[in-house]
Parts: structure tokens; sequence; C-alpha cells
């Protein structure tokens, strides 16, 4: 029996942003020799594994602000910085970081100890699998589920939050698991020290399991050897653009385009 195919929010993400992107990420294996690590993915994932540990109520190793900071240290991501000094400077940004997210006022007062850390969850889409891993969900004394997120770059507003895709997937993934339960999404925005939190009614989660069906078999039926690429801004920071580049129109295009934003 053939597997069924799985999508993530990663993938559904990078397919919305560029097809091609896609195809080079996830399709064509040519595409990994064009692969460079991010300095911004490495953060993130090194306060991401950091603040795990602190929540995971399993690890007593972390639960002080100190462990939770020598856990940081241990695990450093430094793939994709520029220099030692360049890595060094962002461990800095992230040992401030993580002290003050554990002397917030949610974290050191009444914050309830989650329902889990870190998990791995799918829901069966019919044509393909829909799979995520959750960062967090909080059980508050009510009974309500709180999906928490960390984003160590850009900030986000509650527009932006409602219109995510991967909040939004978590709230169907974690719906499947407590059909019953009340779910509100929140981001904490680590460099800002800021939380944001929204509750999507039925109807708009209903209307975006809908769209990601609809995407889904988008992206598994797309023929992407017959794409040709199109320049977008995105483009200056895609590891892909030399392979872009060996097309004489989009090499034309592109370069029109930087000449109009210079």
């Amino acid at each position: 029996m053939t597997r069924k195919a799985t999508l993530s929010p990663s993938k559904i993400t990078t397919y919305l942003a560029c097809p091609v992107k896609y195809r080079w990420t996830y399709i064509d294996a040519r595409g990994k020799w064009f692969l460079r690590a991010k300095n911004y993915y490495s953060f993130g994932l090194s306060l991401h594994s950091a603040l795990q540990r602190f929540h995971d109520s399993n690890d007593l190793g972390v639960t002080t602000t100190e462990e939770t900071i020598a856990s940081l240290e241990e695990n450093w991501v430094s793939a994709g910085y520029g220099s030692p000094e360049e890595a060094a400077e962002a461990l800095a940004e992230g040992r401030e970081i993580v002290s003050q997210y554990l002397e917030s006022a949610a974290v050191a007062g009444s914050e309830v100890p989650p329902l889990f850390v870190e998990k791995q969850l799918s829901l069966d889409m019919g044509d393909f699998t829909l799979v995520g891993r959750v960062d967090r969900v909080d059980e508050l004394p009510d009974g309500t589920l709180e999906i928490i997120d960390y984003k160590s770059g850009s900030r986000f507003s509650e527009e932006e939050l409602l219109q995510d895709v991967a909040m939004n997937s978590y709230h169907l993934l974690v719906r499947k698991l407590m059909p019953d339960r009340r779910i509100l999404l929140t981001i904490h925005m680590l460099r800002a020290g800021e939380r944001i939190t929204v509750e999507q009614t039925t109807e708009q989660l209903d209307q975006f399991a809908e769209d990601v069906k609809a995407i889904g078999i988008e992206i598994l039926d797309r023929e992407y050897h017959e794409i040709d690429p199109l320049p977008k801004a995105l483009c200056n920071f895609c590891d892909f653009l030399p392979l872009c580049e060996r097309h004489e129109e989009f090499r034309e295009s592109f370069h029109q385009l930087r000449q109009s934003h210079s």
C-alpha cells in the first residue's frame, strides 16, 4: 500500500510563498546542494530547545533561570553565523531573552504546568496527512487549552496570528485530540518580551480546514518541473536564486526588479 503523503505547516507556507522554492526544498533532491544554514533558524532553534526543557515537567534538570541559560549554552546551535564573534553576540542576546522571559510575571507567577511540550500530532485530511509539532499546550484552570508558540524574529499582530498557517494548523491538530475544549492561540514574541492571544471561531477554523485541503491537493498534484520561476522580493534571500537565474527570462526580469528597488 502506498504511504499517504504528509504536509506540514512549513511545507504549506513554503509552497504559498513560492512553488519553485517548494520544488527545490522538498521535491528535487538537487536543491539540497544549494541550502545554506541560516543564523536566525539557529537562534530560534536554540531558544526553543532551552524553553522546551524549562517547561517540560519531566525534565527535572532545568527548573531555574540559571539552569535554563546553561541549557541554552550547552545546546547552542552556531550554524549560519558569519563569525565566532557574531555567534557570541547572538548567544549573549539569547541569555538576555531567556532571563527576561523567565522573570516575567506570566512565568514567575501563577503559570499552570503545560499539558505537553514539543508534541508531534497528525490529522487525516483525506488525500494527505497534516502533521505538526506543537511547541506547547497549557491547560488553564477552567479547562481551556492554550496553544503557545515562540517567535524569536518578527512581531505579530492579532490579525496576522488569526491568519497564521502554522498556528491554525496546530489548532486543527489539537481540536482533533480534544474536540470539546475551548482553544486559545498565543504567540510569545521573545525579543519584544510580549505575547498576544486570539480565539478562532468554529466557522473560521472549519474554513481554514477546507482551504488547507484545497491547497494540499494542489501541492500534491502540481507538475513542478513545468513551473517557470517568477521574480519576487523574497528571491534576494533565497538559496535557490542561482538555479532560477539559469532561466534567461527570469534573470532579465529579476535584474529589472532589483533596479526598480535600488
